[in-house]
């Protein structure tokens, strides 16, 4: 549970109105209004004096709250309000990753890592054959260890600008925002090769040999005749 605290210090016997809203980028919507709860609140959470008790708090209950007071007295009607926010604590999810199975030496590949539940946001770690990946390319120590990708602890992303055969090998991810245990993904590998240029151009002459023979055929069939009417 939370509780959403709001003080005042006016007396007992002052005549309160009591409001709540959450300020959100959409807009202000109303928490509380007219004596009972609205939308997701309602029938989890109770007033105590002037503040909330949320009971079974989700993420979607983080954000910014707003207690809005008028009271009525012999000199008139004050006004006051505070503003306070509230963020839940969610662990981690298993991130779900994106391994290219395979991948030609010399081309750009990207490897991606992506959760969304955890909150805070959380940072991911890629994983080579079961040893930590380095962060920044511009390191002494990545440029001794022949670094060929790129690797963003925020979005999740591993880039290789140009892929490599040393590459290949077995890439897993870990998503971790220090709430819980750290979550990772199965593992995926990644075969990297050469491009086969002996077996393009088989290829090609191949191809090219079943048309010359398709046309002679045409070519024959015109002459015996077989296309007149």
């Amino acid at each position: 549970e939370a509780i959403l605290s709001c003080k005042h210090k006016f007396s007992k016997e002052t005549s309160l109105r009591i409001e709540w809203k959450k300020i959100q980028p959409q807009g202000v919507s109303f928490v509380y209004y007219n004596g009972e709860f609205t939308g997701d609140l309602r029938g989890r959470a109770e007033m105590l004096n002037t503040g909330i008790r949320i009971r079974n708090v989700t993420r979607k209950d983080s954000g910014t709250y707003r207690c809005e007071i008028s009271a009525k007295s012999e000199e008139g009607q004050h006004l006051g309000e505070a503003t306070l926010t509230l963020t839940v604590l969610v662990a981690p999810t298993t991130p779900v990753c994106e391994v290219p199975s395979s991948a030609m030496t010399g081309t750009v590949v990207e490897l991606s890592c992506k959760e969304t539940e955890g909150s805070p946001p959380s940072e991911y770690q890629w994983y080579k054959n079961g040893v930590a990946l380095l962060e920044k390319t511009g390191a002494s120590s990545a440029r001794a260890a022949n670094v060929t990708y790129t690797m963003n602890k925020k979005s999740g992303t591993l880039l290789f600008n140009t892929v490599t055969k040393n590459d290949t090998g077995e890439y897993f991810c870990e998503a971790s925002n220090g709430i819980g245990l750290s979550q990772k993904c199965s593992v995926k590998r990644m075969q990297v090769d050469d491009l086969n240029v002996n077996g393009i151009i088989i290829a090609v002459v191949f191809v090219a040999l079943v048309m010359a023979l398709c046309g002679l055929g045409v070519f024959y069939a015109q002459k015996k005749g077989y296309f007149t009417s």
